[in-house]
């Protein structure tokens, strides 16, 4: 009597099929595209959502808040969750928690309601956001990795540019429910997609999951996004503020204390000993510091030229729409030429960039406008594909979905810090300049004095990329010793055995 055969054992090394690369792409981007874009679609919702779920602003901000803390903190936990099962399992339950959680928020009986459903849409998210850049980087070939990612970021960039738009489109015509609903076709599209094209490879077992370091990780972030959230409006000199930010430092000092010891971390801190990682990772975080800045542009826009908020949507796209055509361009090249000096060329181009929108005044053009911002996106294009495919080079295959996560999470903690410190400068610099009182708010200043504080603003974020700059030509130096040292290794002849 025969027997069934035991399944065939996980291979030890995963062995990528490039002829599915382009599909694996689709399928990725589609799930990235409508997490990214259910980032900025809300905000612009935030007033009719107030008016028609009966609340105030300081509760229906929580629907925008929720999502990205939960995005925020489970971002490496479930990276290193993949690393050790596999990604595609994660990356497809991701898809369709997003998906129902679109559903449900869309039709959420009430504001209490909409923010739970917008957490349990966070962790969606972030399945699909901490997975994405990882499923592309190991299903392209390393002379395609730059372009990949490339095309990765300009999904990313068309999220951010049409939520605001989309938004306001479908507000407008069929109601608030409807950016969320929306996501319904795509998700369902994007789950079908890959669960038929992305690799079900599964790492071998044996590994454990580090509870300990999960749970100190996820606690050191809830405590710094909601510090660095809640600070502008609660003071950062208020005893909360205080706490959270100093529980976030003592808990990030206790997580690295308990991984060094574990033989099997969340976190594999050698990651960390590459240089060159941890220069491409925390350049990266700068340069998305530097792009929240942008949040105080409407200021300028509204108050001091005086344009409708629909023309403010359209103004606010020059960024994302030249980081988008950049990046893809920028990737390609990274592959031919190396990524380092292309990164270099992107930081100088975001410095000058800074520096010109220092420049806006209450007489400024509108090309004058278009003329200042698009720099910005054209440098970080340049910038993020070269940096992502460096990271993303940078870390062995059993780490790629940590890198990952890493990398996504350096977006996130961009926004949430840039936001909160950037407008603090913003808002101090305005105030002084108009000799108004702490606590009076920036919309009535004067005119000159908006202007003022958006100089001080992108003279501090230029000053920012300076620093970056410094720290990314170091990379270059480092990594251009390193390969000349393996080629005089590599000449040298083979030595005879004793």
């Amino acid at each position: 009597m025969s027997s069934t055969p035991p399944p065939p054992a996980a291979p030890a090394a995963y062995q990528a099929d490039f002829t599915r690369k382009w599909w694996i792409m689709l399928s990725v981007a589609m799930g990235t595209f409508m997490s990214t874009i259910d980032g900025s679609i809300v905000n612009i919702a935030l007033p009719t959502l107030e008016e028609e779920l009966h609340t105030s602003f300081a509760t229906v901000q929580w629907v925008v808040v929720s999502y990205l803390l939960v995005i925020t903190s489970l971002m490496l936990g479930i990276a290193r969750l993949a690393d050790m099962i596999g990604k595609k399992r994660i990356y497809l339950s991701g898809m369709a928690v997003f998906t129902a959680a679109s559903l449900l928020c869309g039709v959420a009986p009430s504001i209490g309601f909409l923010i739970g459903f917008r957490a349990l849409q966070g962790i969606g998210a972030a399945m699909i956001q901490a997975l994405g850049i990882a499923i592309v980087t190991e299903n392209f070939p390393r002379t395609e990795r730059g372009r990949a990612l490339g095309i990765m970021g300009t999904v990313v960039s068309l999220g951010i540019s049409l939520g605001p738009t989309l938004g306001g489109l479908l507000i407008g015509t069929i109601g608030w429910r409807a950016i969320f609903l929306v996501n319904l076709p795509v998700g369902i599209a994007g789950l079908l997609l890959a669960r038929r094209n992305v690799p079900d490879w599964r790492p071998p077992g044996g590994q454990r999951f580090d509870w300990l370091g999960a749970l100190l990780m996820f606690s050191t972030l809830v405590a710094l996004a909601l510090g660095l959230t809640f600070g502008p409006d609660a003071g950062w000199d208020s005893p909360a503020i205080r706490g959270l930010l100093g529980s976030a430092a003592l808990g990030l000092i206790v997580f690295i204390l308990v991984e060094a010891r574990l033989p099997q971390p969340m976190i594999d801190l050698r990651l960390f000993r590459d240089p060159l990682f941890s220069i491409s990772l925390l350049t990266g975080l700068m340069v998305f510091v530097v792009i929240s800045g942008q949040f105080v542009l409407p200021f300028y826009l509204e108050l001091v030229k005086g344009y409708a908020p629909q023309q403010v949507g359209l103004f606010l796209t020059a960024v994302p729409v030249s980081l988008g055509l950049t990046a893809p361009i920028a990737g390609a090249l990274s592959d031919r030429y190396g990524s380092r000096g292309i990164t270099i060329l992107g930081l100088i181009v975001v410095a000058f960039a800074c520096y010109s929108i220092s420049t806006l005044n209450e007489d400024m053009s509108t090309p004058g406008y278009f003329i200042r911002l698009l720099p910005l996106g054209l440098g970080a294009g340049l910038f993020q594909s070269p940096n992502n495919s460096a990271i993303m080079g940078s870390a062995p295959h059993e780490r790629l979905g940590v890198a990952s996560g890493l990398l996504a999470l350096s977006r996130t903690l961009g926004q949430v810090t840039g936001i909160p410190l950037l407008g603090a400068i913003f808002a101090s610099q305005v105030l002084h300049t108009a000799d108004l009182p702490s606590g009076v708010d920036v919309t009535d200043a004067p005119p000159w004095a908006i202007v003022q504080g958006i100089e001080t603003t992108f003279l501090v974020t230029g000053g920012v990329i300076i620093v970056g700059i410094g720290l990314a030509v170091l990379a270059f130096t480092l990594e251009r010793r390193r390969k000349q040292a393996e080629r005089r290794l590599a000449a040298l002849p083979d030595q005879p055995h004793a």
